[in-house]
Parts: C-alpha cells; sequence; structure tokens
C-alpha cells in the first residue's frame, strides 16, 4: 500500500510557506545531484500562493524546468491556460516554462500527442509532482469519461494525452491535456495539496479503496511507490 503522510495545516498561508519550502528542498537536491530540476506543477487555486513564496527562493532557477501537470487546450495567454499562469510566476525568475499546448487545437487527440513528443526530451522521471485534486476526485486532468482508461492503462512511455472530460467541468468546458497516470506514478518525489473538509474526505476514501477506486486519484496513487505527502487545510 503506498505511505501518505497528511501534514496538517492551520489555515491557508500555512499551507503556502510549507508547500513552497518543501518544493524549494526537492529543486535543491536535483540541482545539487544533477545539475538541472524538472518540476511539474499543478493548476488550481490552491497552490498558487505556494508557487508565489517558492519563486521568492534563492535557486539556480535557469536550470529549472517547469511543466503544467495538465493544459486546457486553449490558446497561450487565455485565461484558461495554466502554463500562462505558471509562467507569470516563474519566467521573471529564469525559470524555462515549458507550454505543452502552444495553440488551441480541434483536435484534442492530436494535442495531446504533440505534448507527449514536446515532454519526450525532458529528463524523466519527473524530480517533482504537485497534485491538486478536484471534489469528484480528479488529478490533473484525468477525469472520468470516454478517455479515462487510456489515460490509466496507456504505454508506460507515454508521458501525456488528449482528453475530454464528461461532463465537462463548467468553469473550463474545454478538451485537456494530460500527463499519464505512469509519467506522475513515476517521479522521483509527489506531493498533494488540497483544502476543505469535502475534499479530505474524498481522498481519504480514494486512498483506502486503492486501485479498485472510482476515484482518478486513487488509482493514481495505489501505483506510486515512493511516499506521498498530502498538504491539507481548512
Amino acid at each position: 500500500m503506498t505511505e501518505i503522510e497528511w501534514w496538517d495545516y492551520e489555515d491557508a498561508s500555512e499551507l503556502a510557506d510549507a508547500i513552497a519550502g518543501d518544493v524549494q528542498f526537492v529543486i535543491e537536491s536535483a540541482l545539487d545531484a544533477r545539475g538541472s530540476a524538472v518540476i511539474a506543477l499543478a493548476g488550481g487555486k490552491t497552490p498558487f500562493p505556494a508557487y508565489e513564496k517558492l519563486a521568492q527562493a534563492k535557486l539556480d532557477w535557469k536550470k529549472v524546468t517547469i511543466i503544467p501537470t495538465d493544459e486546457r487546450v486553449v490558446k497561450l495567454g487565455d485565461p484558461l491556460s495554466n502554463v500562462t499562469a505558471l509562467a507569470k510566476i516563474f519566467l521573471p525568475k529564469g525559470a524555462r516554462v515549458m507550454p505543452i499546448v502552444p495553440e488551441a487545437m480541434k483536435d484534442y487527440k492530436a494535442a495531446g500527442r504533440s505534448a507527449d513528443a514536446l515532454m519526450q526530451d525532458l529528463h524523466w522521471p519527473l524530480d517533482f509532482c504537485m497534485l491538486g485534486m478536484g471534489g469528484d476526485g480528479h488529478t490533473a486532468s484525468i477525469f472520468p469519461g470516454g478517455d479515462f482508461d487510456e489515460a490509466m492503462n496507456g504505454p508506460k512511455e507515454r508521458r501525456a494525452l488528449g482528453v475530454m472530460p464528461d461532463p465537462l467541468p463548467p468553469e473550463a468546458p474545454v478538451a485537456r491535456v494530460t500527463l499519464s497516470k505512469s509519467a506522475i506514478a513515476s517521479s522521483k518525489a509527489l506531493m498533494i495539496a488540497i483544502t476543505g473538509d469535502a475534499k479530505r474526505k474524498v481522498l481519504e476514501q480514494a486512498i483506502e479503496q486503492g486501485p479498485s477506486s472510482p476515484y482518478p486519484i486513487g488509482r493514481v496513487l495505489a501505483d506510486v511507490e515512493l511516499p506521498i505527502d498530502v498538504h491539507w487545510s481548512k
């Protein structure tokens, strides 16, 4: 069974401080070991205060490559674009923030193949992967729907793929490109950040259910061999 360690915080500010400190340590370790770092960061509201604090760290940012764990199939600069939001924080620091969906494409499967080809040139496995979770138990953009099985059970060498959530989330009703389960599960360090009692209950259920979980995050975490830190606050 996957080893999970929960870290509870009084408020969102304390949560952000802890996440920023832990991610800084992982990046420093990768830079010391290999001279570079490749990390995947989640979108969503919860982790961005931590990213703002992380960006203040005195790191050799020019040696750090950042990709989103998932991206909406929209043009760069669109308010829905995760990499655009990440770039605003980390590009001024000198980091390489890598778009995985450079333009809006009608064929989301083609967008996924393009992203996968781009990622094959990065150093794998990832040094770090940050995950969030939706109230429905999705993580990255691994949603229930017609592409769920491919995201879960595709070739292990596949890094990314295009998916169409079903139903489409009302706040972002577009196709996505997501890291595959194998790309996430193989990461050298994995962290989850969530807030609220409802999400905590879903995550606890998903972890307990393991590989038979109806929740995508439960299925993903069941394949992770290293310990996982869960950072949570109300």
